[in-house]
């Protein structure tokens, strides 16, 4: 399931990614409004099934985690830290399971 919600803090609209236990399996950057975070879901489940989309990084501290981005390269959301690579390729197949769900607006 996708939440869309807004920061308190800058008023941005962001959407977080849950996996059915509720976690959250990817959040996206800031949008000046609910429109941009609408858009940035359809980007998630346009591109989650390329796996070419998705960036494979290692943190300085050796834990993993990725980005997905979509074709012109910007990053549509971003993972948590995993301790394995394992454990961080179980959550690009967790965003692909889980992207087609419904999208909840927290904002009204």
């Amino acid at each position: 399931m996708f939440e869309i919600f807004q920061s308190d803090k800058n008023e941005k609209y962001y959407f977080n990614l849950k996996a059915k236990n509720g976690q959250i399996i990817l959040s996206s950057q800031g949008y000046a409004d609910k429109n941009g975070a609408k858009n940035g879901i359809d980007s998630v489940k346009n591109n989650c099934d390329d796996d070419s989309r998705y960036e494979r990084k290692t943190a300085a501290n050796g834990k993993f985690h990725f980005n997905l981005k979509a074709g012109n390269g910007q990053i549509i959301g971003s993972s948590q830290m995993y301790a394995s690579e394992a454990g961080m390729e179980n959550g690009i197949e967790s965003v692909r399971n889980n992207a087609g769900g419904e999208v909840k607006d927290l904002t009204e």
